[in-house]
């Protein structure tokens, strides 16, 4: 089962290597993401939030699983044009309970592929616009905790070194692997 890593798991700040082939195993880890996605309630999941190293990512903003025609999956995705700013508040599935407001373009373009491997374009605003960016972010080993005010980030630094805690007591209770082990996997998965 795929499963959502939490900050600070080293896939979070792993930049994305592009996707070179949309096969059968990629479909299927496509579906499974949506899955795990749902589980967690979400309406975005990018691919280092899996740990898995390359550059795509899913939304449906319905979080809806009986909604399957509203799932979009963006593969190699780029924001050709921003225009506008607008702050609203951000959560991320990385980051259970952690909210903060972030500002955004308002108003965004984005070019990918699409699972049929077909070059889609979207313009996008709202809570559309502001998913893909945050998403896109994820691609790029940015966090939204980034772009949260530092006076704001203050009042949430107590909740993310919970995170962090629980993260490295995971470690030490031999639960997950050590850093320098999950940037070995990374690395593999990178290149393959």
């Amino acid at each position: 089962m795929t499963r959502i890593v939490k900050y600070p798991h080293p896939a979070l700040r792993y930049e994305s290597t592009p996707v070179t082939r949309i096969d059968e195993a990629f479909r299927t880890l496509v579906r499974s993401m949506f899955d795990a996605m749902y589980e967690a309630k979400g309406i975005g999941l990018a691919a280092n939030q899996v740990a898995i190293p390359k550059r795509f990512f899913i939304l449906n903003l319905t979080a809806d699983p009986e909604k399957r025609d509203q799932e979009l999956v963006f593969i190699n995705p780029t924001i050709v044009k921003r225009h506008g700013q607008v702050e609203d508040e951000e959560g991320c599935l990385s980051f259970p309970g952690v909210y903060g407001n972030v500002r955004r373009a308002k108003k965004i373009k984005v070019k990918a592929f699409n699972l049929a491997g077909v070059e889609v374009e979207f313009e996008a605003d709202e809570l559309f616009g502001r998913a893909i960016q945050h998403e896109t972010d994820h691609l790029e080993k940015r966090l939204f905790i980034d772009w949260i005010d530092p006076a704001a980030m203050k009042g949430l630094a107590p909740k993310v070194r919970e995170l962090e805690l629980e993260f490295r007591q995971a470690q030490s209770a031999g639960l997950l692997p050590s850093d320098a082990d999950l940037m070995k996997q990374l690395d593999q998965l990178a290149r393959d």
